[in-house]
């Protein structure tokens, strides 16, 4: 006993039979368990309002897919969050406000994505409503420190707090859109979202303040892999950009509230090569179409992002899929090697990851193997 006690020490839990523990553990199950069983109803729904995106030359899909997927992953993440608080409640306040701050941005973020992928909204529009969800996320506490970050000059207050503020901007922004244009390939999303928040997860484990980020982790990993379980191609539904929208913004602003702020001298170093995949794919993208003269290069969609890129060579979905969420969980080990996350740590997660993907991708390709069989009367 003591040495699982010991153990379970190594990996952040500081006791696996606490309270503590078995809420996250719950609310990870019940993100998970909402989320799979919801999908199916939900897109027997989505299909009779037509809430589907029709084929084109950018996407895979050769029939009407529909693309409700990220109000799923919203509802199992937020029903989570909910059993959670029911289990265990924050006494924080000032914690308690953050959580409704980040819960808040990511309805208004998702509520924006569905719109946009059933009507259409302009870039500036949806621009428009990220920086205020940004803005949101200041006013109550989750702000950069712009004199944290090492190597650079400590600037006077009344310096450091307007660029802080803006540095905080362009996290939230930059990276609620870098998933977004991530999302052009079934299952990888829902994989990357899946492996960060484990990722982080884990690493925030590790910091007896951070309670509630793993909490709000442990809800987004479960709603996650629930989704997962239906767009591991072929795909039986897709997120959107409210799924992407959801994942983007509550991966930046959760490391806000947990693992960016670390102590003293933190940085950004650590949450930047955990989610260096959506990072550099959005960055290459940008500076090639800026290359190439175009003015907005977010408003003109092209083949060029990574995972464009890694169908082309691999010709399969599947493959493509399974090799970013690798890259991403390869990326998320060496953020944790350089926070000092213990080894086995480190060994315990990309084994728990790895067989959580393989599982769900399993019963994916079970499921589509009835459904062939269905369709051909066999």
């Amino acid at each position: 006993m003591d040495s699982l006690r010991a153990f379970a020490a190594q990996l952040g839990i500081a006791d696996p039979f606490g309270a503590g523990f078995l809420s996250v553990l719950a609310t990870f199950v019940a993100a998970l368990a909402f989320t799979w069983y919801f999908i199916p109803r939900l897109r027997e729904f989505a299909v009779q309002a037509g809430w589907a995106d029709q084929p084109n030359a950018r996407r895979l899909n050769k029939e009407p897919l529909p693309n409700a997927g990220g109000l799923a992953i919203f509802a199992g993440f937020v029903g989570s969050i909910v059993v959670a608080w029911a289990l265990r409640p924050i006494a924080v306040e000032l914690v308690n406000i953050q959580v409704l701050a980040i819960l808040l941005g990511a309805a208004i973020l998702v509520l924006v994505g569905f719109i946009d992928d059933q009507f259409g909204l302009s870039p500036l529009s949806r621009l428009i409503v990220q920086v205020f969800v940004a803005l949101l996320l200041v006013v109550n506490g989750l702000k950069m420190d712009f004199n944290a970050i090492p190597f650079l000059p400590t600037l006077p207050d009344a310096v450091n707090s307007p660029l802080s503020t803006l540095l905080t901007i362009v996290w939230i922004v930059g990276l609620t859109n870098a998933v977004n244009l991530m999302d052009g390939v079934d299952g990888v999303v829902g994989g990357v979202g899946f492996v960060v928040s484990m990722v982080l997860l884990i690493t925030a484990a590790r910091f007896p303040d951070r309670a509630a980020a793993v909490i709000l982790l442990a809800g987004l990993a479960g709603a996650c892999l629930g989704y997962l379980r239906y767009n591991f191609n072929p795909s039986r539904i897709i997120m959107g950009d409210a799924g992407a929208y959801l994942i983007g913004f509550t991966l930046a602003a959760v490391s806000l509230l947990g693992t960016l702020k670390f102590s003293a001298g933190a940085s950004l170093i650590v949450p930047l090569i955990v989610l260096a995949l959506p990072v550099l794919d959005t960055t290459q993208v940008v500076i090639g179409r800026l290359r190439r003269g175009i003015r907005n290069p977010l408003g003109h969609p092209d083949k060029t992002h990574i995972h464009h890129r890694v169908l082309a060579r691999t010709a399969s979905a599947r493959r493509t899929a399974v090799i970013l969420w690798f890259v991403a969980l390869a990326c998320g080990a060496l953020g944790m090697l350089l926070q000092g996350v213990p080894l086995a740590a480190i060994a315990v997660t990309v084994v728990l990851v790895g067989g959580s993907l393989w599982f769900v991708t399993h019963r994916r390709l079970r499921a589509h193997d009835r459904e062939r069989r269905a369709e051909g009367g066999l």
